[in-house]
C-alpha cells in the first residue's frame, strides 16, 4: 500500500476517532471540567484508534509492543490539542464545545508520521530456540 493510500486511510480513521473523541468529550463535559473531559475522551478514543489503524490503515497485526508504543503516536497530539484547547478557551475566549476540534487539526501531520513509524516497524526478531538435549 502506498504512503498516499495510508494517509487517506489514516484521515478516515481520524474522522471516526475525532467523532468518538468528541462524543465522549461532550458526554464527560456534563460531569467534569473541560480539561478532565478532554483527557478522559482522549484516552478512550486512543484505544479505538489503535485497532482501527492496525487493521484498516496499515494492515498490520496488533501486538502488545505496538499497543504499548501507540500512545507515543498521540503524545504530540495530546500536547498540541491540550495546549490548544487551553489557549483557545482561556486566552482567546473560544467556546469549550468547539475548541478541541480546532486544536486537533494542528496535530494531524505529526501524529501520522509517528504512527506510521511505530505501526510499520517490524517487531523485534525472536531468538532461535535451542532444542533441549
Amino acid at each position: 500500500m502506498t504512503v498516499k493510500a495510508q494517509l487517506v486511510r489514516f484521515a478516515l480513521v481520524g474522522v471516526v476517532n475525532t467523532g468518538t473523541y468528541y462524543g465522549c468529550y461532550l458526554a464527560l463535559l456534563t460531569r467534569l471540567p473541560y480539561i478532565a473531559a478532554h483527557v478522559g475522551a482522549f484516552a478512550l478514543s486512543m484505544a479505538g484508534s489503535f485497532f482501527l489503524n492496525c487493521w484498516f490503515t496499515y494492515r498490520t497485526r496488533p501486538t502488545w509492543r505496538k499497543f504499548l508504543l501507540f500512545p507515543l503516536t498521540n503524545a504530540a497530539n495530546f500536547v498540541i490539542t491540550t495546549g490548544g484547547v487551553y489557549l483557545l478557551v482561556d486566552l482567546a475566549g473560544f467556546s469549550n464545545r468547539y475548541a478541541p476540534l480546532v486544536a486537533a487539526a494542528a496535530a494531524i501531520p505529526i501524529t501520522f508520521v509517528v504512527s506510521r513509524t511505530i505501526m510499520l516497524r517490524p517487531d523485534a526478531p525472536r531468538k532461535p530456540s535451542v532444542p533441549a538435549r
